[in-house]
């Protein structure tokens, strides 16, 4: 446990039961609110626990540099919002096409779309105020017959 598990347990709250594990499932909820930096942090809780031998470990790194990218985003940082998204894109694309309920291919493409805008506007235009808040939502974990 972290010293940043009591601020991570008060973004957990209200986040229904599901089959997802909590934390994988709040990531999501953070990050479509537009709280790129909680999403991070209620992920990295998870992934740190699983372990660097965990099957998990590169799916969720790249989840986590996704949302750091936003976070340089937020903060107008545009070439290290790059770089992490090159980061998110090598982890994550060791999961295609779909892994752990979301899929990776529509994150891979939601990555390349905002690099390539970034990269068009010459790493001085940030695209974040310009367009629709990223989206990415795990498939609904469908109960066994």
């Amino acid at each position: 446990m972290s010293h940043k598990s009591p601020a991570i347990a008060r973004l957990l709250e209200g986040i229904e039961p599901s089959e997802l594990p909590r934390h994988y499932a709040g990531y999501f909820v953070c990050f479509n609110r537009g709280l790129y930096f909680e999403a991070h942090d209620v992920l990295e809780e998870l992934w740190l626990a699983g372990g660097r031998d965990g099957a998990n470990y590169h799916f969720h790194k790249g989840l986590i540099q996704l949302a750091g990218a936003f976070v340089h985003l937020q903060k107008r940082r545009l070439r290290p919002a790059v770089a992490l998204f090159d980061l998110a894109e090598a982890n994550l694309s060791r999961h295609r096409p779909r892994h752990d309920h979301l899929d990776v291919e529509a994150v891979l493409a939601l990555i390349a779309d905002w690099r390539s805008a970034i990269q068009a506007g010459g790493y001085e235009h940030n695209p974040l105020p310009d367009r629709p808040a990223p989206r990415i939502e795990p498939d609904p974990v469908r109960p066994s017959a």
